[in-house]
């Protein structure tokens, strides 16, 4: 490709919304262009990028006996219907009509449409287990696109779906996909952690997420150094400290007594004003959860984690109550509390435990000391639903864990029947039962995997392109085209190293030695080879690693070969 010719140009400035380094350098070394907030077109050295990493998810998920197929943007509503998700999923999922009053979605996923397909073609324990994966458009209406490719309304995605016998099968099979994930990063350049996660609105009994370590990250993780534990903060678990402070134990409990504390509302100031550690509080929130109202109470010291929450009321449409709300439930806000709560369903996090607690009385300007659980007040669930916190230690070895930011490269999901079973994907067993398919879903987001490679790999010059996904190979830059020789060499290099199949970006601009080095840097090919009047003079072209200070040259004769082996090495 001659640079003369490109289609792009590169940019001195990214434009001002360029809030992370890989946003930036995808906007300078005119990668892709943004068409609208979220949605993006790429640049001829863009996709060639994608298409070498496709090419590496191809191979990998070919390897472990993956099948390519290709699914419709496009999906009739009543697939999504089926599954509930249609209306579990909010304004993210963009619902539309047809002429004929149809309704459909533009797919964010595919699980309704692979596990129709399933229902179909499916018949026999003898095709299972199979997996298939397309590489392909998503659309989802995300409320605040950022960071460039990293969080999108239109985005590319290698998503694949297997189907087992029973849990024990998909067990078996799942580590061959992890594995593969992890071969998919190591080959793109990216170096990755794998964390527990939540598995979110997408169901099923466990998911991994595979994480690029990054302070521009969205995602909070906790990760124990000591042993290895790492998980998203929305699935962390964690040792909550032992209450401290000056609550009476279990076998001194005392009776319920009201205490005026007119406007102390917040856990903040009711550690002032009590003068007690915020873990002698309960405090409680009210959640609206599919419609209906749920108090959640928890330790003053701790935080709910509503991912946690979800999960425990098997609810995906979860939010804070209203002001109004909360006192159609006969309370008040900021001193609600479990105790004398009518018809309210209690879910209680299980660092609540035996020792009096102060908490609200449910009416204005009150609190309630020495409340007790179980004495006072029952709940309906004890879970942990609690955010996992610095300070805290790790549930497997005792270490201290601590807080990093993430940015989400890929996550894998044991499904398990929540698909199969609401759209009655069967087949018949070895004793002839029809019996419903177990299924596994696995993602990787091209767009965002890009930008994260370049998140991770670049300096203060440009991108620094690992050589299995950079646009080219060689970066040929001609120094004074007007000279005869230097353009006739230079040509001829182009030429021959094409005819070798070697990928090469060849610089013939009329431009400064300045502007091609600049762009050159900027761009990141692994290798640079110059040609100019100065190394002619010596018989020989100038070869530069981008990541070295350092060049050297080798004589025209030997060159071909020179590059060819820096090229493949």
């Amino acid at each position: 490709m001659r640079i003369s010719t490109l289609f792009g140009r590169t940019l001195r400035q990214a434009p001002a919304e360029a809030e992370l380094a890989s946003h930036n350098l995808i906007l300078r070394a005119a990668l892709a262009r943004p068409l609208s907030a979220g949605i993006y077109s790429y640049l001829p050295l863009g996709w060639r990028v994608i298409r070498k990493i496709e090419a590496i998810m191809r191979d990998e998920m070919d390897r472990i006996g993956g099948q390519e197929m290709h699914m419709p943007v496009l999906n009739p509503a009543e697939h999504w219907k089926e599954t509930g998700r249609y209306f579990a999923i909010g304004p993210e999922l963009i619902r539309i009509k047809d002429r004929a009053e149809r309704e459909y979605v533009l797919a964010m996923t595919h699980e309704e449409i692979i596990t129709d397909l399933a229902r179909r073609e499916l018949r026999s324990y003898r095709q299972l287990p199979f997996m298939v994966y397309q590489i392909q458009t998503k659309i989802r209406d995300e409320a605040r696109p950022r960071g460039g490719l990293i969080r999108m309304r239109e985005f590319l995605m290698k998503d694949a779906y297997s189907f087992h016998e029973d849990q024990q099968a998909l067990d078996e099979y799942y580590p061959s996909v992890y594995q593969a994930y992890r071969n998919i990063f190591a080959r793109s350049g990216l170096r990755v952690i794998d964390v527990e996660a939540d598995p979110g609105m997408m169901g099923g009994t466990g998911s991994h997420e595979f994480m690029m370590l990054s302070d521009s990250g969205e995602d909070t993780l906790v990760i124990c150094s000591q042993c290895g534990y790492a998980a998203n903060v929305e699935a962390a678990r964690a040792n909550k400290k032992d209450r401290v402070g000056e609550h009476q134990r279990l076998e001194a409990l005392k009776p319920l007594e009201g205490v005026a504390t007119p406007g102390v509302k917040t856990i903040q100031q009711l550690t002032e004003f009590f003068t007690l550690p915020a873990q002698d509080f309960l405090k409680t929130v009210l959640y609206m959860a599919c419609g209906e109202l749920v108090a959640v109470a928890i330790r003053g010291d701790l935080e709910v984690n509503e991912a946690k929450l979800a999960r425990a009321l098997q609810c995906s449409d979860l939010r804070l109550a209203s002001d109004e709300e909360i006192a159609r439930a006969g309370t008040v806000v900021g001193f609600a509390s479990p105790v004398g709560l009518k018809n309210v369903r209690v879910v209680l996090d299980d660092s609540v435990d035996g020792d009096a607690f102060i908490a609200g009385a449910n009416k204005p300007d009150t609190h309630l000391r020495d409340v007790h659980y179980p004495r006072d007040f029952a709940a309906d669930a004890v879970a942990d639903i609690a955010l996992a916190q610095a300070g805290q230690t790790c549930l497997q070895c005792g270490n201290d864990i601590e807080m990093r930011r993430g940015i989400e490269v890929g996550h894998t999901f044991k499904l398990g029947y929540k698909y199969s079973e609401a759209m009655g994907a069967k087949f018949l067993n070895p004793e002839g039962k029809e019996v419903i398919v177990i299924m596994g879903c696995y993602g990787i987001g091209l767009d965002r995997l890009l930008a994260a490679i370049i998140e991770q790999n670049h300096d203060d010059k440009g991108i620094i392109w690992p050589k299995s996904v950079a646009p080219f190979a060689v970066h040929l830059a001609a120094l004074g085209v007007e000279d005869a020789e230097v353009s006739g060499v230079a040509e001829k290099l182009y030429l021959d190293l094409m005819s070798r199949g070697c990928e090469v970006l060849y610089d013939d601009r009329d431009e400064t030695a300045g502007v091609k080095f600049n762009d050159a840097d900027l761009i990141g090919i692994p290798l640079r080879v110059t040609v100019s009047r100065r190394t002619l003079d010596k018989g020989s072209v100038e070869l530069k690693q981008r990541t070295s200070r350092d060049f050297h040259l080798v004589k025209l004769d030997q060159a071909i070969e020179a590059i060819t082996q820096e090229c493949t090495a």
